[in-house]
């Protein structure tokens, strides 16, 4: 008795994680990019099977410039934008060599999917042709504990996608399951 419902524990743990949102998912590295620029604060998101060593802004360029480094042959990354902090037609270089990821924009962030070969050091350039669009003049908030307790896009991604339902869900399925088992137990003995 005692080993099924341990076996459906387990098996929740196994099945539930077959659901898998996005591409990001899978690649592993995510880092979170503070790009501070004329009294705003930007977070650039990249998500990478590749380690980010170190980035670079430039508001004069219009550009973010990453060192990477890779263990691997065949990388795979993606990289958020928000539109406010870079927008327009987009220029990438990676190695000093124009390349061309797939991009999706809306009216919030640019969505880059990088997708190269090359195994140790590379170097990607991203390139804007418009800076700082629709912003209003907002004070800089000082104090970050408070900004982000307030802020309810803060909340991790897990509670805005559909993996997150799935997991409620099975956690009830399987609750369910072991009452019923339990009952049926009992009205055998």
């Amino acid at each position: 008795m005692k080993s099924i419902l341990i076996i459906l524990v387990v098996l929740f743990f196994v099945i539930t994680p077959v659901h898998g949102q996005l591409l990001s998912d899978a690649t592993g590295l995510v880092n979170r990019l503070d790009v501070q620029t004329s009294g705003y604060s930007f977070e650039v998101k990249l998500t990478s099977n590749f380690d980010l060593t170190d980035f670079t802004f430039d508001k004069d360029q219009k550009q973010i410039i990453l060192y990477l480094d890779s263990g691997l042959e065949n990388n795979l990354g993606e990289i958020i934008i928000p539109q406010n902090l870079l927008t327009g037609d987009f220029t990438f270089y990676l190695n000093e060599q124009e390349f061309f990821p797939k991009i999706q924009s809306n009216e919030k962030i640019n969505f880059v999917t990088l997708n190269f070969t090359g195994s140790g050091t590379n170097v990607v350039k991203i390139i804007g042709s418009e800076y700082l669009v629709g912003l209003i003049e907002i004070p800089f908030e000082s104090d970050p504990q408070k900004s982000s307790e307030t802020n309810l896009e803060e909340l991790p991604e897990i509670f805005s996608s559909g993996y997150f339902v799935w997991l409620i869900l099975g956690g009830i399925l399987i609750i369910v399951v072991a009452y019923v088992i339990i009952k049926i137990q009992k009205n055998k003995n």
